[in-house]
């Protein structure tokens, strides 16, 4: 890189982990760790050899050899924490789902826009090279005309009532969780949905534990996915064209292998590139990239994007009848 970039970690939950794992293994600088713990984040620091620890988010974004402040809070605090960097001056990575809802997302991309910093959502999967690739045969025109997207996205998760992924405070439930993968691959191959419907199965605390979508999109293509966090699935999906599909390997949204198929039953093309770590460093990479350029986006996470996947969320919540506690004050 051309010069030297200080990421600050927001949190210190496994996904933060995992995170920082890969930014390490990749030579990226972690200069400091934020928690609403001192302990928590000594303990985190003290695993990743990180030199600053804070005993609070305001005293991290206020660390002078942070640049780049990575969000990785629970989703209800997506908003008010990104928005605490950035009027701190610090570009933004933020896990995804981008917000809890669209209000938030549009209020938090504006910030950015009048600050001049970056704020990009973390859909780490859009930045991996099998994603990259798949985008390539789309535009060379392989595939024909693109007709359907097909993905799943199971997985059997902690059934305590308490913990995050059930807590309706938390923003818990399958959609925001899981289902953001496939609806936001299904915005990254067929572009914005005309229309949106969903059903879902609920838990006992009153989130989705599973959540069938369905879209329309321009073209007259279709996306269909089906996420939940208590029954486990191959977690595979198809690009479905005129000429030939795309087979992604399970787990589809990880770095992953692929396979081109026309309609002969012809194996067209194999991608099958190993990634160091679990790849979450190419998004690290396109962050960098776009605070040292100068460039506030990146077309393979807009911000229009993001905030037009918030307002689909918004619709398919509406449809299920699922309004978290936070949204009624």
């Amino acid at each position: 890189m051309a010069e030297t970039l200080g990421w600050g970690i927001m949190a210190t939950g496994l996904i933060a982990e995992l995170f920082t794992k890969d930014l390490k293994a990749s030579g990226l600088k972690v200069r400091a760790v934020g928690s609403r713990s001192i302990e928590k984040a000594k303990a985190f620091a003290g695993r990743f050899d990180i030199e600053n620890a804070h005993g609070s988010y305001e005293a991290l974004v206020a660390d002078p050899s942070v640049d780049i402040i990575y969000v990785a809070t629970p989703h209800p605090q997506h908003a008010p924490c990104v928005r605490m960097a950035l009027e701190a001056g610090k570009h933004v990575l933020v896990e995804k789902p981008f917000t809890l809802n669209a209000r938030e997302a549009e209020d938090i991309a504006a910030l950015a826009q009048d600050k001049g910093l970056v704020l990009l959502e973390a859909m780490w999967a859009r930045f991996l090279p099998h994603m990259r690739r798949i985008h390539e045969i789309i535009t060379a025109g392989t595939l024909g005309e693109l007709r359907s997207v097909q993905a799943e996205h199971r997985q059997f998760l902690p059934q305590d009532p308490s913990h995050r992924l059930n807590a309706p405070d938390l923003g818990g439930g399958a959609l925001l969780d899981l289902g953001i993968y496939p609806v936001s691959f299904a915005f990254d191959i067929l572009g914005a949905p005309i229309s949106a419907s969903a059903a879902a199965r609920f838990t006992g605390t009153g989130v989705d534990a599973e959540i069938a979508v369905t879209m329309k999109h321009g073209g007259d293509a279709i996306s269909t996915s089906v996420s939940a966090l208590d029954c486990a699935g191959q977690n595979a999906a198809v690009i479905y064209g005129s000429k030939a599909r795309i087979e992604m390997a399970p787990v589809w949204y990880t770095a992953t292998a692929f396979t081109v198929v026309d309609y002969d039953g012809k194996a067209l093309e194999t991608f099958d590139r190993p990634v160091d770590g679990r790849g979450m460093q190419f998004q690290a990479f396109a962050m960098e990239e776009l605070v040292q350029s100068g460039n506030l986006e990146t077309p393979l996470m807009s911000l229009k994007q993001s905030v037009s996947i918030m307002h689909t969320l918004d619709a398919l919540r509406a449809q299920i009848g699922l309004v978290y506690p936070s949204e009624n004050e």
